[in-house]
């Protein structure tokens, strides 16, 4: 891919899995308007490349991301204070949740603020066990943000959900895999490993525009309150899918006992 050379982020793309690297280690990563741009910018260019199939998000060094960069002239949630302007819109402007790739947190450290309403947008979360995590907006004269109210609740329910956000209190990778905030929490080392491990066999093994419309349609009908609305929805795709190649190479690759080779792109589906 023709990508630009980034200041704070790296980006590697292999067998149809980009790894986006948060690379400012001495800060734990913590966000710049720069390196918001650059990461929106990145997300956006992977999603339009077709054979990008996942992408996965990671921290350089022991942290993932330490939040908003923060200064002492309160200026930090006052728009670009570096003035790099010309790569596009932050990520904060982006929906992921409509994006056909999936998008996995890597979370290999502590995750506070941004560095982990960030993730809660994205679609598979793994964390390091010991890692230091907090909603700290309320300790900071701040609200949650990134759509954080809204999805936290549907994530680990109500109660739980109010209580990390109004104490913005620290808890460990451990708790949120036990209460459900994450899929799985690994030794540090691991964490990376296992969420690369995730992304390959959402790429070689799963159709992409299958993909692509489960994710979308998940998220729809996490909104929707209308329970037969939502499966009359899926029983409109399940049908247009199943007269498509790739339900056939599916069931034929399954019976020989081979790998499938896909011929849909993940941009071609319904419910766009």
């Amino acid at each position: 891919m023709d990508l630009p050379e980034y200041r704070s982020i790296l980006v590697e793309v292999e067998a149809g899995v980009a790894v986006v690297t948060l690379n400012r280690p001495a800060q734990l990563n913590a966000v710049t308007p720069t390196m918001g741009r650059e990461l929106g910018h990145a997300l956006t260019a992977l999603e339009s490349e077709v054979s990008v199939r996942a992408i996965v998000v990671t921290g350089a060094g022991r942290g993932f991301c330490a939040g908003a960069a923060l200064d002492d002239e309160g200026s930090t949630f006052r728009g670009d204070a570096d003035g790099h302007h010309e790569i596009g819109p932050p990520i904060s402007d982006m929906r992921c949740w409509e994006m056909d790739t999936p998008i996995l947190a890597a979370i290999n450290g502590p995750a506070v603020g941004m560095g982990l309403t960030y993730p809660l947008q994205w679609d598979i979360r793994l964390v390091a066990e010991d890692a230091k995590l907090a909603f700290a907006f309320t300790r900071r004269g701040l609200i949650p943000e990134a759509n954080s109210l809204w999805l936290l609740s549907r994530a680990i329910g109500a109660s739980l959900a109010l209580e990390l956000l109004l104490t913005g209190r620290t808890f460990l990778g451990a708790e949120a895999a036990r209460i459900g905030l994450v899929s799985r929490a690994l030794p540090a080392s691991e964490v990376l490993g296992a969420t690369v491990e995730i992304a390959h066999a959402i790429a070689e093994c799963s159709a992409p525009a299958s993909v692509a419309v489960t994710k979308r349609m998940f998220y729809s009908q996490l909104a929707s309150p209308d329970r037969d609305g939502a499966r009359a929805d899926e029983r409109e795709a399940f049908a247009w899918f199943a007269g498509q190649p790739d339900a056939r190479e599916g069931i034929t690759s399954f019976l020989e006992r081979r790998r499938p080779e896909w011929t849909m792109s993940k941009h071609e589906a319904p419910h766009r």
